[in-house]
């Protein structure tokens, strides 16, 4: 995992969009979690929160990011591209971004950080490992998590109760 201390103007911007798409989530009783798509002149490109509430399970905006990029972005597009997100991408998502040839990852969260708060607030063990990106896909460049959110996004995770 790569420290990512100071994010540019630009980053924080991005990262506050996918914070905001995790609380439209939350509001609409989904799990806290949103992406970006950004390409190289950083203009977003593909956005999505967590749609998951309805039983599909793969519904996570990162892994919708690298099913939009597969008929939408060159493989030239997705290699400098970067992906934004408020939390860091679970195993499913990021074997899906490594497979797609993506960019960069920024993450406001770590996996760390997300067990943390879901066993802080009750909810029983995910039945997938909380590996970091690297060990999914070492190739990937990652930068996260962002002290700046932490606050708030546990406080959005805290606020999804049990479950």
């Amino acid at each position: 995992m790569t420290t990512f201390h100071e994010p540019t103007a630009a980053e924080s911007a991005h990262l506050r969009r996918c914070v905001d798409l995790a609380r439209e989530a939350l509001d609409d009783g989904d799990e806290p979690f949103g992406s970006v798509l950004v390409d190289a002149e950083g203009a977003v490109r593909f956005e999505d929160r967590n749609r998951v509430k309805d039983g599909d399970q793969t519904r996570h905006p990162e892994f919708e990011i690298a099913r939009w990029s597969a008929t939408n972005l060159t493989a030239e597009e997705r290699a400098s591209s970067t992906v934004y997100t408020s939390g860091e991408h679970c195993p499913m998502c990021a074997a899906a971004h490594a497979w797609m040839g993506l960019g960069r990852i920024v993450y406001a969260a770590s996996s760390a950080q997300l067990v943390q708060w879901s066993a802080e607030r009750g909810a029983a063990p995910s039945p997938v490992a909380a590996l970091p990106i690297t060990a999914i896909a070492p190739g990937v460049p990652v930068a996260g998590p962002v002290a700046a959110f932490t606050d708030e996004l546990r406080a959005l995770h805290l606020r999804r109760g049990r479950g």
